[in-house]
């Protein structure tokens, strides 16, 4: 990790931001800015209006001349956060939370800064579900919105908000909201990511569905799908944890007057909170579904032993009847029944086969065979 970080100090400082098509700046980073700040902004009016500065001097402008602060920072070490935390007065265990990542979704109120936590969800596309698929990838996204700053805080290769950064900027009349105005689009990305990963996880419990319930291929057996079932199970596990958390957190958002968020976007985030109780439905679903697959899958399993034993014990009955006259006619007795008749041994052969094929007649009918 320490050595990514090293590469990505070197590499930061040569980048360059692309201007917005509404004429946004096209910035040289600041030599004063952390490495783990991806972007570093003011906006006044719905506009940016500031190259990529350092935090500090974000915070400066905004409390001089109005507007807010938009700070988007990639996984920050304590010590890259630590100064950070002191110019915006974050609080020290949501800073915590925010560092060392691998928390609940939730919502969290210090002072006059809201603490909000969102699981990302990425699909992991495969070529063939197995039992070692890896089916969803989660990160994180940690906000402090106060009353003229939000600092995003991403952890995990996924949940860019660079491309929600831009479309922002090119939406001023949404923008000019304040900090609540991105806190909504952020849920709003990260739940509609949910709805995508719902759908492409539907394929595969369809797909894993329909090669337990249709008929074996010839040389296979049934019941062999029962790790890609739990591996499957575990994904959506992973993927349910990420969504129920968040119910409470969006129902407070869009339901409970909160004085750092806009009462217009407070109207957005209810469409946010249908669109997760949507997805949790789903996702319940999905948790029911796996189960009864995997009950009908151990099921099917059961029934095919069965099946083997049943044959199993049709042909050692069947078996045991030339065993038994063999066994029989092996003891050497003086006197045997037809032991000195001339057709004898053919006669016990030609039994022997027709009460084989009797008995065998009688497990087919009553399909044992």
């Amino acid at each position: 990790m320490s050595m990514i970080r090293d590469l990505r100090a070197a590499v930061r400082p040569a980048l360059r931001r692309v201007p917005a098509q509404s004429g946004g700046y096209g910035t040289t980073r600041d030599s004063s800015v952390s490495s783990a700040v991806v972007d570093s902004a003011v906006y006044r009016d719905g506009a940016r209006v500031s190259e990529l500065v350092s935090p500090a001097e974000a915070l400066r402008r905004v409390r001089g001349a109005g507007g807010f602060a938009w700070i988007g920072l990639h996984e920050p070490t304590e010590s890259e956060f630590a100064g950070i935390a002191r110019e915006f007065g974050l609080h020290p265990l949501a800073v915590e939370d925010a560092v060392h990542a691998h928390q609940r979704p939730k919502l969290e109120r210090y002072d006059d800064t809201l603490f909000t936590v969102f699981k990302t969800i990425h699909y992991v596309e495969h070529a063939q579900l197995t039992a070692t698929s890896e089916v969803v990838e989660t990160g994180e996204v940690m906000c402090f919105t106060g009353p003229d700053f939000i600092i995003t805080v991403r952890h995990g290769g996924q949940g860019s908000l660079r491309a929600l950064r831009h479309r922002l900027e090119e939406d001023a009349q949404l923008l000019a909201k304040g900090p609540s105005a991105v806190l909504h689009a952020i849920a709003d990305q990260v739940v509609d990511g949910y709805i995508a990963v719902a759908d492409a996880v539907q394929d595969d419990i369809d797909e894993v569905e329909i090669d337990v319930f249709s008929e074996p291929s010839k040389g296979s057996r049934r019941g062999g799908d029962a790790g890609r079932i739990y591996q499957l199970k575990r994904e959506v596990l992973e993927f349910k944890r990420a969504v129920t958390p968040l119910m409470r957190p969006m129902q407070l958002l869009s339901e409970r007057p909160m004085r750092l968020v806009d009462p217009d976007i407070q109207k957005y985030f209810r469409d946010v909170a249908d669109h997760l109780a949507r997805v949790h439905e789903q996702v319940v679903s999905f948790d029911d579904l796996l189960n009864s697959i995997l009950q009908a899958n151990l099921a099917q399993a059961s029934v095919a032993q069965n099946e083997d034993m049943r044959k199993i014990t049709s042909w050692a009955a069947i078996f045991a009847v030339p065993t038994m006259i063999a066994g029989i006619y092996g003891m050497n007795f003086k006197y045997m029944p037809e032991l000195q008749w001339k057709y004898g041994y053919p006669t016990v052969m030609v039994i022997t086969v027709v009460i084989c094929f009797a008995i065998h007649r009688g497990f087919k009918r009553n399909g044992w065979l």
